[in-house]
């Protein structure tokens, strides 16, 4: 198979085209732009383009198709001579699919916990020796890509995002994958810039389940109102699973669940986390696999890259780092270092980053989210406001969406990196939480 990426560079794009490469195909690319790791990745796999930019000389018809990516525009000069030509062309997700309809397919889905569930999953599954194929929207540690394609695995599990597809196609990306077994782990309004209406966001939550296989399997976290509700509409020939938090005790800094073989000390920690454990074990079962055997091969997970991931340790000193950047997701990020560490001192960290974080009517919604955070910090670029092409936000309106008393709030990165030079160091917790990268602060450099 002879195929072209149009905007090759991306995150998820570039781990398709590796994986693709590493099954037999040859592969061609565009992009205007590729960054680190991306660009060393493809390199050393020699699929890397000659030049940046676009030229539609790059179609031709002996392609057997085009996958096009979101960073790409509608007129994009290749996209326009690859239908001139009517060689197919597939986004991200529908490739996925085309790759996996042969396969029993999981897919993960929810506002929150996707990629720590579908690491979870793909953690056991290969601490048992079960072949899988995957794609996962983060670099796990024993993995080296974050998308894996062959011909034998006869499971693929998917992270479902509910993003759009792609320029041509504002479908969710999770309704294009048609699961056999769909966990959903919880529904909090995100992407306001795409959902305009929290009433617009939940039905295409509906629509993933109306789009479950026939007879097929719905893991959900029953502890969520919505889906409490949603879940269990419709659709008579589903099995469903619901699922809360298990039980557990903390101890000298160690989490354990309570399980019926006895107490099993866990690597990871938080109400959030273990409920997503819970989740994962019910998949898991689905897949024909145990408790007694999940339990044992969990019990050496030690979480995601950015969810929750300790950076640096230094007597009681600790630098955690984690991708929470929805409200739903920095109260149960805050709330869980609190209750795992409740004789340190906290220091909460949280940067603004996304379209909906950066939004005056959407920061209401952050209210309270700190409060268990002994120094809670918001940090914000001024210019990341102007990119997005929103009014501008400024510290007072932050400090009323948050509602905290003693809540600090920077625009200015190395003003934010004295104050957190200030804080306490001993017996403390830095907790710095963002789907960004605060400007480039070095995290393990400040720490030090």
């Amino acid at each position: 198979m002879k195929l072209h990426f149009i905007a090759i560079g991306g995150s998820a794009m570039h781990n398709l085209a590796l994986a693709l490469h590493r099954k037999g195909y040859r592969i061609t690319g565009s992009d205007d732009e590729i960054f680190e790791p991306s660009r060393s990745r493809l390199a050393a796999a020699g699929i890397l383009p000659k030049e940046e930019g676009w030229d539609p000389g790059r179609i031709h018809p002996g392609l057997d198709a085009v996958i096009l990516g979101m960073h790409a525009k509608a007129d994009n000069p290749e996209l326009l001579r690859a239908r001139e030509l009517g060689i197919p062309i597939f986004s991200y997700p529908e490739y996925l699919y085309e790759q996996s309809k042969e396969k029993t397919r999981v897919v993960i889905g929810g506002s929150h916990g996707k990629t720590t569930i579908t690491a979870m999953i793909l953690h056991v599954l290969r601490e048992l020796g079960i072949d899988c194929d995957y794609m996962v929207g983060a670099q796990l540690e024993g993995f080296d890509v974050m998308v894996k394609l062959s011909e034998q695995a006869r499971i693929m599990i998917i992270e479902g995002d509910e993003y759009l597809t792609s320029p041509l196609d504002p479908r969710p990306k999770f309704h294009l994958y048609h699961p056999d077994i769909a966990l959903l782990s919880g529904v909090a309004w995100d992407h306001i810039n795409v959902f305009p209406t929290w009433e617009n966001y939940v039905e295409q939550f509906r629509e993933f389940i109306r789009l479950i296989t026939p007879k097929g399997s719905l893991v959900f976290c029953d502890e969520d109102p919505v889906l409490q509700k949603i879940c269990r509409e419709g659709r008579d020939d589903l099995s469903r699973f619901p699922y809360g938090t298990p039980d557990y005790r903390v101890a000298d800094g160690v989490t354990r669940l309570i399980t019926p073989a006895g107490d099993l000390p866990v690597r990871l920690f938080g109400k959030h986390n273990l409920m997503n454990l819970n989740g994962a074990r019910l998949v898991c079962r689905q897949l024909g696999i145990g408790d007694p055997s999940f339990y044992q091969a969990i019990s050496t997970f030690s979480g995601a890259s950015k969810r929750l991931e300790l950076l640096v340790q230094k007597g009681s000193f600790s630098l955690y780092k984690d991708f929470a950047h929805a409200p739903s997701k920095v109260k149960a990020t805050v709330g869980a270092v609190r209750e795992q560490f409740p004789h340190r001192t906290l220091v909460a960290c949280l940067e603004l980053h996304t379209y909906s974080s950066l939004s005056e009517a959407f920061l209401p919604r952050y209210d309270g989210t700190m409060k268990e955070a002994d120094h809670a910090i918001v940090y914000f670029n001024p210019h990341a406001v102007q990119l997005k092409r929103l009014p501008p936000v400024t510290p007072q309106q932050v400090q009323a969406g948050f509602n905290q008393p003693g809540l600090e709030v920077f625009s200015d990165s190395e003003k934010l990196t004295e104050r957190l030079s200030e804080l306490p160091k001993e017996e403390t917790i830095y907790l710095m939480m963002s789907s960004g990268n605060f400007d480039g602060i070095d995290l393990r450099s400040l720490s030090k």
